[in-house]
């Protein structure tokens, strides 16, 4: 039996990143999840993206919050899956096998996964492989 995941994405005034967000997770090639879009009652055409694409979002809401804690436990109490991934507006899976790339694969899934990832901007990259090091430096 394949896992039920539980995509939340966190939205706040990225209607670009939004739309890039939906787009990936619409491709995705395993189906055996429900997506949930937060926002926290965004101005810049968010709401109309949310709309556009209705028949692929199982839950959305818009009304203001106090910030994306308070947006993720939103969509933490909305999350009905076994599994829980928040992607935020702006983050894309790496390609149309990502999601079954893992949770086909029973041997991967834990209490906790994180997903490596390489981001550019302007000139600093982050390593495309992540170590509990990095974690510790990036919070000092």
């Amino acid at each position: 039996m394949q896992p039920f995941l539980s995509i939340v994405t966190i939205n706040y005034n990225n209607c670009i990143g939004l739309e890039k967000t939906i787009a990936s997770v619409i491709s995705q090639n395993y189906r055996n999840f429900e997506f949930l879009v937060i926002d926290g009652d965004s101005t810049d055409g968010s709401k109309a993206i949310v709309a556009k694409n209705k028949d692929r979002i199982n839950y959305s809401i818009s009304e203001p919050d106090t910030g994306i804690y308070n947006a993720m436990n939103k969509g933490i109490k909305a999350a009905s899956g076994e599994y829980l991934l928040f992607l935020n507006s702006g983050d894309v899976l790496n390609g149309v096998i990502a999601l079954e790339s893992f949770i086909l694969h029973p041997d991967f899934l834990g209490d906790i996964i994180y997903g490596d990832y390489k981001f550019e901007k302007g000139e600093k990259v982050y390593p495309e492989y992540l170590t509990p090091l990095f974690f510790v430096r990036s919070s000092l």
